[in-house]
């Protein structure tokens, strides 16, 4: 699941999206997607048009997700790629995203969605501690656990969507910055331009008084 903008005009946030996807499955994937056992849904029009472009196995989008950014609307999203996984449609889901670290800087990230990676234990397994637990164990891991995926989606595509907003920024401060000094130097030119114009009408006046008075 790659996830760009809807929108342009951001520098290499797309671009970079789009060439990790596809690095992705050349490099770890490519004898499934040759097998048609690999499929690309795509969040962000962007990558969407790109990667079809490219032939690539594009089964659909959520470009609407962009549009109305809230947990509400994320929710449905998220259920539906519990779904598939619990009834053994895909064994593996990916995100391929742009992870905000500030205004300026982006990171690249492909983290795995399903299955959950497993975590250490903070508690030591040697420890004697009994923990009461209210409701029992299995309730609150069949509680919490879904709703910790859809917070990691949510996560995901606020962390997509806050990187972009940097990336526009920087790329339309760089813009702005080339064009003022593209308008000085067209300035500098029109400016000697024009004194040269000046300087050759002076001549020609000089020039034509001298002739009059000879």
């Amino acid at each position: 699941i790659p996830v760009s903008s809807n929108k342009g005009l951001c520098g290499v946030f797309n671009a970079n999206v789009i060439r990790a996807t596809i690095n992705l499955i050349k490099e770890e994937y490519q004898e499934l997607y040759d097998k048609g056992n690999v499929d690309i849904l795509c969040i962000g029009a962007k990558v969407e048009e790109s990667l079809k472009f490219k032939k690539y196995a594009v089964i659909g989008n959520k470009n609407e997700l962009l549009d109305k950014l809230t947990y509400d609307n994320i929710v449905p999203f998220a259920e539906m790629l519990m779904q598939y996984y619990n009834e053994g449609k895909y064994d593996r889901i990916v995100f391929v995203y742009n992870q905000f670290k500030n205004a300026a800087t982006q990171i690249l990230v492909t983290e795995q969605f399903l299955p959950m990676s497993s975590q250490q234990s903070a508690v030591s397994s040697q420890s004697d501690t009994d923990f009461i637990f209210q409701p029992n164990k299995e309730d609150i891991l069949g509680t919490m656990i879904p709703k910790s995926l859809k917070l990691q989606v949510y996560k995901i595509l606020l962390d997509s969507f806050a990187s972009e907003q940097g990336a526009r920024m920087i790329s339309m401060t760089q813009a702005t910055d080339n064009a003022t000094e593209l308008l000085k130097e067209l300035n500098l030119t029109y400016n000697k331009a024009r004194q040269s114009a000046i300087t050759n009408e002076l001549v020609e006046i000089v020039s034509g008084a001298d002739a009059l008075k000879g």
